[in-house]
């Protein structure tokens, strides 16, 4: 089975500090797999490599079987990888659905001028994604907020009101930062029930996290980052017991 996400020797430079060291990795289709490391470790970094918002120094980066490494950040969207970033960004002025709403964006069919005459099938098209951004709003427990505006939502809201808007894409391989930051055990509950439910609908998760209960509730697989290197990857039940794994985050015993 062709990868989802097959990262080979991908390193990246900054003057002369290497902040991601030939990293590699696949993600199988239908999974969730959680990038974890200690501070500094280079995930987010290694998040913008993959859907080059920075160029890599060295490596490369397939998506379903395609080298993605020279197209635009747009181009890989419009592949299907959507990226949600780690600090929550909402549209001002907009209320919950319409921020959602916006999420759809590179879908629609209608041109713009038909959107802008409110023809028929412009109104058709935007009652359609209505719906859908209600109901992913029902799911995730915010449709009694869907008309207040965006920035009155608690930023455990706000949160999870970024990776709904990032589902309005139609997203193939789903990328998380941090998605749990700033959110209470209730709303942690909550986004590792929505995680779960997004890969039962087989879209593909890689998730930055520094939450390990919820990492080793949810993910199928764990890659393990440490000074910019990959130190070990393998399932939750592997990565909780691997030395190498345990002495990046609390130092070696004789140290």
């Amino acid at each position: 089975m062709t990868p989802a996400l097959q990262v080979r020797d991908v390193s990246k430079t900054f003057g002369g500090v290497q902040a991601i060291a030939d990293v590699s990795f696949a993600v199988a289709p239908g999974t969730v797999t959680a990038l974890i490391g200690p501070n500094g470790a280079g995930k987010t970094t290694l998040f913008n490599l993959i859907t080059n918002l920075q160029p890599a120094t060295g490596g490369t980066v397939e998506l379903f079987g395609q080298p993605i490494g020279a197209l635009t950040a747009e181009e890989i969207a419009g592949l299907g990888l959507i990226r949600a970033f780690q600090t929550a960004r909402v549209f001002p002025g907009m209320t919950v659905v319409e921020n959602v709403a916006v999420g759809a964006h590179r879908l629609m069919k209608t041109p713009g001028w038909r959107q802008m005459l409110a023809t028929p099938g412009a109104r058709r098209e935007e009652r359609a994604i209505r719906e859908r951004a209600e109901l992913l709003l029902d799911i995730a427990g915010l449709f009694d907020v869907r008309n207040r505006a965006a920035t009155e939502l608690p930023m455990g809201a706000q949160k999870l009101l970024e990776v709904i808007r990032a589902l309005m894409a139609a997203p193939k391989l789903l990328l998380l930062d941090e998605p749990a930051a700033g959110l209470n055990d209730t709303e942690t509950a909550e986004l590792s029930a929505m995680l779960s439910a997004i890969r039962d609908r087989g879209i593909t998760l890689l998730v930055v996290e520094h939450n390990m209960s919820l990492v080793m509730g949810v993910a199928d697989q764990i890659v393990v980052l440490d000074a910019g290197r990959t130190v070990a990857i393998g399932p939750p039940a592997e990565i909780r017991r691997n030395r190498a794994v345990i002495e990046a985050y609390v130092g070696r015993e004789d140290a």
